[in-house]
């Protein structure tokens, strides 16, 4: 693991300085209105016990300067500083610059669309790529524009005797960069990082060998985040996993509204856990007796576990896996933060406990992560062994905080010794074959419900004329998609990410190491559209990113909220804002590789269009674009769909995602009632 500096000629399309005066007044704006939001957010949070307790692990190590002993202080708890993590250093002193850093100031949105200029050359770029498709000479072509906007502002300057830097930022919107981000470094030497790898894999396989028995290690593990996406499809793969033979799962009670009782009653963690185990098909089966179901909550200090609980934990669990986090893409930074960093600090110092504990059976601690913790990096590949803050930055705060709870699990493996093994997903999709989801509708599944949804309000024939051209214009405002038609999305099915984090629980070599679970077949805006096409036959029209943020997305916002339909245009705007910075050209590009070095995996990584056809198939089908919410529901049209594309893919020797569209309606409807969802023939 390193820490690289960042690169200080950062990519020219992203400015890491000041904005013109209109934005700034509208910034300033805008911040009052989200100091008073931040400050309830702080209130709420100072109430709940334990919340704000778990502090940064390392600034006493690093000698750093707590935030509340300089003179200018942010609005932010202490603990949630970015300034723990990130310093902001002078492009030509290379010094540090002691200035407050905003989250915000971390984000791509806070460096672009300050100027019209800069929006046109955003556009001209989007169009030269579209054009000729190669980067690094559309970033040239784009320098090359930049030096002749200065050069014109120099001698326009001259001219009039004024300034060239307020010329250049006036009618261009050109600015010279000052400074430029990059995470703070470790006060380690390589050496030193080097033993502590060693000395952590050697432990590691030392206490592996101890649990094994017959040439089978037995395992037992914790597991946070057991009700979320992956953790649902780790508990479903861990029950047929012979050297699992226990799985504890954290789980916080929750409270429900009872409809035959008519009123609110609290499921115990037993209980959840019980509906769980039945909504996985596990519950009356032989499995069901490797689950237990324990209290607790990650933004607690040792993970809210009670002291009973805790004792047994030190004496038998071998592996912790923390998969609990947000993955809301819009959250506040302090909602990401708690969900990120501080229940990462808290199941890391959960796992350090125990492993400290005397005869301790713990063999590591697997932190599940993500491959987007370096951010907008669109020139170099982002490597596996080392995390940089990126030139073009994070496109919202569940990257960033993600990154600074990598940065704390590194400081963890070398300040403390434990043994540590960061899995970082892509973003993950349904299962590769049968493209089952457990009902998420979140981050790629969102998008293809929404496409559903209005090509079925397009085919709806009821109503009036008035009626029926209001409801079709709606639907055609909503197949408006802003994607470049080069940019690449990085999809990995479920089944492929949880292959890897059970590989990990017996590979002592991977404990040290960051591994990307990610693919190396990535998918275009383009090739998306016309998957969507395929399957749904929805026209979605990709628009210019730039152009829609700017222009398109506000005009079909007033548009929509004068014809009364005020959710779909936040729908619209919330889409926007979550996908807008993943669908445009110069995406990252997440090196792989490690999945088959230290996790053993095969080097045949799913087919990602094959993966996507069957999202695409399991949300019209089993979802019905969104509209089949109850997990008890889902469960019962997941098993049968389940059933019937294995039975497909024995019919046909291939898997289903291959099959042409029009022969897998064929099929499916052939076995399925698509009004009941039932079997029939």
């Amino acid at each position: 693991m390193s820490r690289k500096k960042a690169d200080p000629a950062a990519d020219e399309t992203a400015e890491g300085i000041h904005t013109d005066p209109k934005t700034k007044k509208k910034a300033e704006k805008e911040a009052r209105r989200a100091e008073k939001k931040a400050e309830k957010e702080k209130k709420r949070a100072q109430k709940r016990a334990g919340q704000t307790t778990a502090k940064s692990s390392s600034s006493k190590a690093e000698g750093r300067s707590s935030p509340e002993s300089d003179e200018k202080t942010s609005d932010l708890p202490p603990e949630m500083n970015p300034s723990n993590y990130i310093e902001k250093v002078g492009l030509v002193t290379d010094e540090v610059i002691d200035e407050i850093i905003e989250p915000e100031h971390l984000l791509v949105h806070h460096h672009r669309d300050y100027h019209l200029a800069d929006i046109q050359a955003r556009r001209f770029m989007s169009k030269l790529m579209e054009s000729i498709g190669d980067e690094s000479l559309v970033r040239q072509k784009m320098k090359d524009i930049r030096e002749l906007g200065h050069r014109t502002s120099e001698r326009i300057a001259k001219l009039l005797g004024r300034n060239p830097e307020g010329v250049s930022k006036t009618l261009f919107g050109l600015k010279r960069k000052e400074y430029y981000f990059r995470y703070k470094r470790l006060p380690h030497t390589a050496e030193e990082i080097r033993a502590a790898l060693e000395k952590a894999k050697d432990e590691a396989r030392n206490k592996l060998d101890a649990v094994t028995h017959d040439g089978r290690p037995w395992i037992r593990l914790l597991l946070t985040g057991g009700t979320g996406f992956v953790g649902q499809e780790i508990m479903w793969q861990s029950a047929f996993d012979d050297d699992i033979v226990e799985v504890v799962v954290l789980i916080r009670p929750k409270k429900i509204r009872d409809r035959r009782a008519r009123k609110m009653v609290t499921l115990s963690p037993t209980e959840r856990g019980q509906r769980l185990l039945e909504q996985l098909w596990l519950a009356d089966t032989p499995f069901s007796g490797k689950y237990r179901f324990i209290a607790g909550d990650i933004e607690l200090p040792r993970l809210g576990v009670s002291d009973e609980d805790y004792d047994r934990l030190q004496t038998t669990l071998t592996h912790v896996v923390h998969c609990a986090a947000s993955v809301a893409f819009d959250d506040p930074y302090e909602e990401s933060f708690r969900a990120n960093v501080t229940g990462t600090l808290n199941a890391l110092e959960f796992s350090r406990g125990l492993q400290e504990a005397e005869d301790s059976p713990l063999v590591s601690h697997l932190a599940i992560e993500t491959s987007y913790i370096h951010g907008r990096q669109t020139k170099d590949v982002a490597r596996e062994d080392e995390i940089v803050f990126p030139r073009n930055f994070y496109n919202n705060y569940y990257e960033l905080t993600k990154a600074m709870a990598s940065i704390e699990t590194e400081r963890y493996m070398l300040d403390h010794g434990l043994r540590v093994v960061q899995l970082c997903p892509a973003i993950v999709i349904g299962e590769s074959r049968a493209g089952n989801n457990r009902g998420d509708t979140k981050v790629v599944n969102a998008p293809v419900n929404v496409f559903g949804r209005a090509h079925q309000a397009l085919q709806h024939k009821k109503g009036n004329f008035f009626d029926r051209t209001r409801a079709a214009t709606v639907a055609r405002m909503a197949l408006l998609f802003p994607g470049d038609p080069s940019a690449e999305l990085n999809l990995i099915p479920v089944d492929r990410v949880v292959q890897g984090i059970a590989a990990a629980l017996r590979r002592p070599d991977a404990v040290g190491e960051r591994v990307h679970l990610a693919t190396d077949n990535r998918l275009t805006s383009q090739q998306i559209r016309d998957i969507v096409k395929d399957e749904l036959g929805v026209e979605v029209r990709l628009a210019d990113p730039t152009v829609h943020r700017n222009v398109t997305l506000p005009v079909l916002s007033k548009i929509l909220g004068s014809l009364k339909q005020q959710r779909l245009a936040n729908a619209l705007e919330k889409l926007g804002t979550i996908f807008g910075g993943y669908s445009e050209w110069g995406q990252p590009i997440h090196e792989v590789g490690n999945d088959v070095k230290y996790l053993g995996l095969s080097p045949e990584r799913p087919n990602t269009q094959f993966a996507f056809r069957m999202l695409c198939r399991h949300n019209r089908y089993v979802q019905q674009f969104g509209a089949v919410r109850d997990p008890d529901e889902i469960s019962r049209r997941e098993r049968l769909w389940w059933n019937i594309v294995m039975q497909l893919e024995r019919e046909t020797s291939r898997p289903v995602g291959a099959m042409e569209p029009e022969a897998f309606q064929r099929a499916i409807t052939r076995w399925i009632d698509p009004e009941t969802f039932e079997r029939v023939g």
